[in-house]
């Protein structure tokens, strides 16, 4: 598990088994360490980057888990799991844009 904090100073305890790399330590890169930040913004720029690469990485592991329901004649649950990667993946789309804007 790692421990992240959002904009606030709030901590986001995070624990799963696999790994996001690079993205899972973005905030402690950005910002020196995870007991808050100097600079919010660069905070808020470090979280949103994250989240991105973290909302990646799910919506692969949700489309290979579609891919395998289907293989298993899941179908409707299989269709299910696709809308929700596009859930995934509008969202992220959303967030990216954000992040632009954030570092203009």
């Amino acid at each position: 598990m790692h421990i992240i904090t959002d904009e606030n100073g709030n901590v986001i305890r995070h624990g799963h088994s696999h790994d996001h790399g690079e993205a899972a330590h973005c905030h402690d890169t950005a910002c020196g360490s995870c007991g808050g930040c100097a600079d919010p913004e660069k905070e808020t720029v470090a979280l949103v980057s994250y989240m991105v690469d973290h909302n990646k990485h799910h919506a692969a592991e949700l489309a290979e888990m579609g891919k395998k329901l289907r293989e298993m004649g899941k179908t409707e649950a299989a269709d299910q799991i696709d809308k929700a990667v596009s859930d995934f993946e509008s969202g992220n789309v959303r967030l990216s844009v954000a992040l632009s804007l954030l570092k203009n």
